[in-house]
């Protein structure tokens, strides 16, 4: 008998994490720091939640199905902000609507893999895409990164197979943070349109980048619809995680067979959550810029308070958008650690080994903090328990 396709991955690390707090008791004195996910725990602003009640209330079509690939009220507003974003030209045909972003992926691999082929993706990877390739009955290639937690564009080269149809990437990165300079970006792009590939680029904390202006010019080029698929999400904007609104922007051909996926698994995006991220296009750019300044003064905080771990042997070997990505001192292995610092630091943090193949011992030694529902005061607080372990 055959196994099912759940078989093949792994419980998300996410729902394992949450099961370490069961029966667990955090004291005032010592309140539980949670910097395991990387979502917003705020809901949206008033002026957006507003127009989705109001939506709710007066316009009957937000209760129907609509199209397979989004409103077009709102494919073509991304359009116009991802054309500004990027100094590009693209068109709503262009851009489709998805429930989330991590369906966005998903239907990106399900218009370009069958089973057996292959993706390359940089280690550490974001699970969800790790998870989303073993469900499909696609290899993942891990393609290790190296100084300031970058990947190699030879070595990728070097990975490529007569099964390999894309390459991954996401930037700011998910684990690690880093943000990939625009020549690196250029260079997988290269290399995917000589071989052949697409290059799937996430780009879901786009709007914490720390760097001003375009992150990269790949949009600008003729044709970059036929090589590039760029996945985008609204949950980090505008804090719309409950709502599953996330976007792809790449051919009308590829869309086509998207909407082929898209339709048979959920047959439209959320007609109510649409709504909120067409006003939030609209409405809160001051706003998002805001919240854009908030994120990059922890990310600073972050590089002013981490000496106190630095003396004591941790290194940051990453940070950038929501995430920190460091390396512990201990002998111990990064989940243990993790286990133990629930319920004896009261800190939720997700271990290296969740974001590694099995078989990379990078692993056991590293954790992602994702800071992005923690302040100045909460960051330092963190350092200084961290500090205080002993393995």
């Amino acid at each position: 008998m055959s196994l099912p396709r759940t078989a093949a991955t792994f419980v998300s690390p996410i729902v394992e994490s949450r099961r370490w707090l069961e029966g667990v008791h955090f004291t005032a004195e010592q309140p539980l720091i949670n910097v395991s996910q990387a979502a917003p725990i705020d809901p949206p602003p008033q002026g957006l939640r507003q127009a989705i009640a109001q939506a709710a209330l007066d316009d009957d079509s937000a209760h129907l199905y609509g199209p397979v690939l989004g409103r077009p009220d709102l494919r073509a507003a991304l359009a116009s902000q991802t054309s500004k974003h990027y100094a590009a030209n693209l068109t709503s045909d262009q851009i489709a609507i998805t429930s989330g972003c991590n369906q966005a992926f998903a239907a990106a691999i399900a218009s370009l893999c069958g089973e057996g082929d292959e993706v390359i993706i940089p280690t550490p990877w974001y699970f969800n895409h790790k998870m989303w390739l073993d469900l499909a009955g696609v290899a993942a290639c891990p393609l290790p990164v190296g100084a300031e937690m970058l990947p190699d564009v030879q070595h990728a080269e070097a990975l490529i197979t007569p099964r390999t149809r894309a390459i991954a990437l996401v930037s700011p990165n998910n684990p690690c943070g880093t943000e990939y300079p625009a020549p690196l970006l250029r260079a997988f792009y290269e290399l995917a349109k000589s071989r052949g590939l697409k290059l799937i680029l996430d780009e879901t904390y786009r709007d914490f980048d720390s760097r001003t202006g375009a992150p990269h010019d790949l949009m600008q080029s003729e044709g970059w619809d036929h090589t590039l698929i760029h996945l985008y999400s609204f949950s980090k904007a505008y804090r719309l995680t409950g709502h599953r609104v996330g976007a792809i922007a790449t051919s009308p051909t590829r869309l086509s067979e998207m909407e082929k996926f898209l339709d048979t698994v959920t047959i439209c995006p959320n007609q109510l959550g649409q709504i909120g991220a067409l006003w939030g296009i609209e409405n809160l750019s001051d706003w998002l810029a805001g919240e854009r300044a908030e994120i990059l003064d922890r990310r600073a905080a972050i590089h002013e308070s981490f000496g106190i771990l630095a003396e004591r042997g941790w290194k940051l070997l990453g940070c950038g958008a929501y995430f920190a990505y460091v390396e512990h001192p201990f002998d111990a292995p990064s989940e243990q650690i993790a286990r133990d610092l629930v319920t004896q630091a009261s800190v939720l943090m997700l271990p290296g080994s969740m974001f590694l193949p099995v078989d990379d011992p990078a692993g056991e030694r590293q954790f992602r903090i994702a800071f992005a529902n923690v302040d100045r005061a909460g960051i330092t607080e963190l350092f200084h328990r961290l500090a205080a372990v002993q393995h």
